[in-house]
């Protein structure tokens, strides 16, 4: 006898839905349920939420899919006509015919939110490495917080001068060439912003890294503008040293 499923595997209740979601709460009892991709359910908006409820662009899910099936939208420079689609930290969306473009980025009250970025800019992501590993032939394969995949060429990978990277370090990647610009260790005196937690969108230099096991959980002390505050490393994105290499915050 199978088991009766309870709710909807197509959809998400909107009583259940991620907090940061810019969604009408007693309005609606259905909501977008994100499709598998890049980014989980706790750190994503599905792209027809974004557009209909973050953006203002369009104003039914209908109009949405219909903008979207006339291919009018771009995430990090490809075309995606699914509605469902999981957009998150540090995408670079492009709305076509405005020719306006817009990143994901770290804000208050919401943890995730759009900035507008400049067209020089929209070729550029900052991407945090989040696993390191030796492949066939002594490579260094990285996966960034997006689920991309780059490999780097290296005749001695015990060298550190030709493979730098460590965990919870960024880099800035062209998305046009498909290669690493500029690399942004995790270290004191970067500049850094917290992308989760309740001290979301703090933008400030990192003081101080109390290391324990899991380098992920490592307390992290920064300083900035609005003071002093305390997060873990897994909530710390290195973004420059001197300024930001992209728009990390809202203006």
């Amino acid at each position: 006898m199978s088991r009766k499923v309870k709710g909807s595997l197509r959809h998400l209740r909107v009583s259940v839905a991620p907090p940061h979601w810019p969604i009408p709460r007693k309005e609606r009892v259905w909501t977008v349920k994100p499709s598998p991709g890049p980014h989980p359910l706790i750190s994503c908006i599905p792209l027809g939420v974004m557009l209909r409820d973050l953006l203002g662009y369009t104003t039914t899910m209908r109009e949405t899919r219909r903008i979207l099936a006339e291919r009018k939208v771009e995430i990090d420079g490809k075309v995606v006509t699914d509605y469902k689609y999981p957009v998150g930290l540090m995408d670079v969306v492009r709305i076509i015919p405005e020719e306006k473009y817009y990143r994901v980025v770290p804000g208050r009250p919401r943890k995730l939110t759009l900035v507008e970025i400049p067209p020089e800019e929209a070729h550029l992501k900052l991407l945090r490495v989040k696993r390191k590993t030796t492949v066939r032939g002594g490579h260094i394969q990285l996966t960034f917080h997006d689920g991309r995949n780059y490999l780097v060429r290296v005749k001695d990978p015990r060298n550190p001068v030709e493979a730098p990277y460590r965990t919870m370090d960024s880099v800035l990647f062209d998305l046009r060439a498909k290669a690493i610009l500029e690399h942004v260790p995790f270290e004191p005196g970067v500049l850094s912003v917290v992308v989760d937690g309740r001290n979301v969108g703090f933008l400030g230099r990192i003081e101080s890294i109390q290391q324990v096991f899991k380098r992920r959980d490592a307390l992290v002390v920064l300083s900035g503008e609005g003071g002093i505050t305390r997060t873990i490393a897994e909530y710390v994105l290195p973004v420059g040293r001197e300024k930001p290499l992209v728009t990390v915050v809202p203006r």
